[in-house]
């Protein structure tokens, strides 16, 4: 059956939601009966979700999270010290535009990073841009690009960035160049957007963990001072899948 010429037309002015939507009410019989404004508000209509489900996977595509996760899919069930009301409070992203940051901590494979990813894709789902890095791997990054001069302007991208997701943070030995980029990327973002760090190094340990008191003060007072926190405790979520599915 060859395509009606008006879907190819509305295809080529780009109108692809649009154009999806008029191939369906050509096959619909039913269509038929609605008048002319009903229809063509299902079009329009059609339309507007297929561009807000584009940008909607162009931010999750930029955002880079590790996992793929969902508030909706939290096992408020298993022990491990989630408060349900908090983290569901969290997820309204009102601290995202207030410009607050959250802290995540807990143990090794207690669900840090997934939590993490699932309020970054609810971030993007409301709309905000999105970027995960493990800590590491973002001063090696930012050591880089200060050899090869690409420093200010990914300092600068970091900044425009609505919620930076820092996992893994803390549990490496930092060198003086990384403090002093760590301080400049907190400094950038400080009141201006949010920051998400998960560790599983306690807060309290963080500023030996940084290296350098001065800096550590600087650092800290930027980022933990009244920064939303979530504690999981527990064992590790990765040991408890794999005994049970050893035991099944």
């Amino acid at each position: 059956m060859l395509r009606h010429p008006t879907a190819t037309r509305l295809e080529a002015l780009g109108f692809h939601g649009m154009a999806g939507a008029f191939d369906e009410q050509i096959a619909d019989p039913a269509v038929a009966d609605l008048g002319f404004e009903d229809r063509f508000a299902l079009l329009v209509d059609r339309e507007s979700a297929w561009r807000d489900t584009k940008r909607l996977q162009a931010r999750l595509r930029h955002a880079k999270l590790r996992v793929q996760a969902a508030i909706e899919d939290i096992d408020f069930r298993t022990p491990r010290g989630l408060h349900r009301a908090l983290v569901l409070q969290l997820a309204e992203g009102r601290w995202i535009a207030e410009h607050v940051n959250l802290i995540i901590t807990g143990p090794t494979g207690s669900g840090k990073t997934w939590l993490s990813c699932a309020f970054g894709h609810r971030a993007a789902r409301d709309d905000h841009s999105v970027l995960y890095a493990r800590a590491p791997r973002l001063l090696e990054d930012l050591a880089v690009a200060r050899a090869d001069g690409r420093y200010p302007r990914l300092l600068a991208s970091l900044a425009k960035v609505r919620l930076l997701i820092l996992d893994d943070w803390a549990i490496t030995p930092m060198t003086a160049d990384q403090r002093r980029d760590l301080l400049e990327v907190v400094e950038d973002r400080c009141g201006r957007a949010s920051t998400l760090v998960a560790s599983q190094i306690p807060v309290a340990e963080w500023h030996a963990a940084i290296g350098d008191a001065t800096l550590a003060d600087a650092i800290l007072d930027r980022l933990v001072h009244s920064s939303h926190r979530v504690e999981i405790r527990g064992e590790s979520m990765r040991k408890r899948l794999a005994e049970k599915t050893l035991g099944a």
